[in-house]
């Protein structure tokens, strides 16, 4: 009797999620071939010597190193500049990105005249792709100067403030800072549509529950709405923080061959497959890969921790 209600409890089980199960599974045999597949692809390339065996025989390869190519690499000057240039790039991104998304979205919080002016203003950037903006960008922080100047260079010698004229991207100390001018330019305005959806999402109840207690302007913002704002300056970071990391599109466009001041490791990669690298492109992917999975898992697993309360 026992085996029986067992079984039966199987098969009713089946029968209760089998359906469901059908109906994803297409997305999960897509997902798993076309995602994890390609991801385990790519730790394998990396862990392959291709480069130094396609010179020789001309034929792709497959003599396994294991992790000297992650080794070579972290070991080499040139990429822990470029780790280095990444690390500057995300922080002052970030940093940029929060300030002035938080700054438009506190301003824009009540509503006044023409906010959806301003809205459309500041979001009009985000629409833009990134290798377009870069082209104009590229034009804004060019380095000539005196009569040949343009952009930025141009306008302040234009206004008398010749002193403030600079190489920008092609200086070996600032030219990935001026990289970080575009970007934020671009994905702020997206930051404040996040930030001005959290203001508008807290009940006016708890506001003038707060004043009713009261509590002054900025103990209202400590204690009440900024804490409100925790999950979404969460999220913010998050999904600036893996742009920033595999920033590439708008870092070429700006600067074209005139790397080394503003080289990051996703442009290492496609610097390798210029040269048929494959085992080394494949091992800086691995390596971006695990520092996005560095970002992201701990919110995935904070979410989900709070969806379960």
């Amino acid at each position: 009797m026992a085996q029986q209600k067992l079984r039966r409890k199987r098969a009713g089980g089946i029968k209760h999620w089998g359906p469901g199960l059908l109906l994803i599974s297409p997305s999960i045999i897509l997902v798993g071939i076309f995602v994890y597949g390609l991801i385990f692809a790519n730790f394998w390339t990396s862990m392959q010597d291709t480069h130094t065996a396609a010179q020789v025989s001309g034929v792709e390869p497959s003599n396994f190193v294991g992790l000297e190519n992650f080794i070579t690499l972290l070991t080499k000057p040139e990429f822990q500049t470029s780790l280095w240039h990444l690390l500057l790039f995300t922080v002052t991104f970030l940093a940029g990105t929060l300030l002035l998304g938080f700054l438009w979205a506190w301003l824009l919080e009540k509503p006044i005249k023409g906010e959806g002016i301003f809205r459309a203003t500041f979001l009009f950037p985000m629409s833009v792709s990134f290798i377009a903006s870069g082209v104009v960008w590229r034009w804004l922080l060019s380095s000539d100067v005196d009569d040949k100047a343009t952009g930025l260079n141009r306008f302040f010698q234009m206004i008398g403030l010749d002193f403030l004229q600079n190489s920008w991207t092609q200086s070996l100390q600032w030219g990935i800072l001026a990289i970080t001018v575009p970007a934020i330019w671009q994905l702020a305005g997206y930051v404040m549509a996040l930030f001005l959806a959290g203001f508008r999402g807290i009940p006016a109840e708890l506001r003038e529950a707060a004043r009713i207690d009261g509590a002054n302007e900025w103990q209202l913002y400590k204690n009440i709405i900024f804490p409100q704002l925790t999950p979404i300056a969460l999220s913010a970071v998050i999904i600036i923080g893996h742009m920033s990391l595999k920033s590439f599109d708008l870092i070429i466009s700006i600067t074209s061959k005139d790397w080394f001041q503003t080289r990051v490791p996703a442009v290492d990669m496609y610097a390798y497959l210029n040269v048929q690298d494959y085992s080394n492109s494949a091992a800086v992917g691995a390596i971006l890969l695990l520092l996005v999975a560095v970002l992201v898992i701990p919110y995935l697993i904070h979410d989900s921790k709070e969806s379960r309360r």
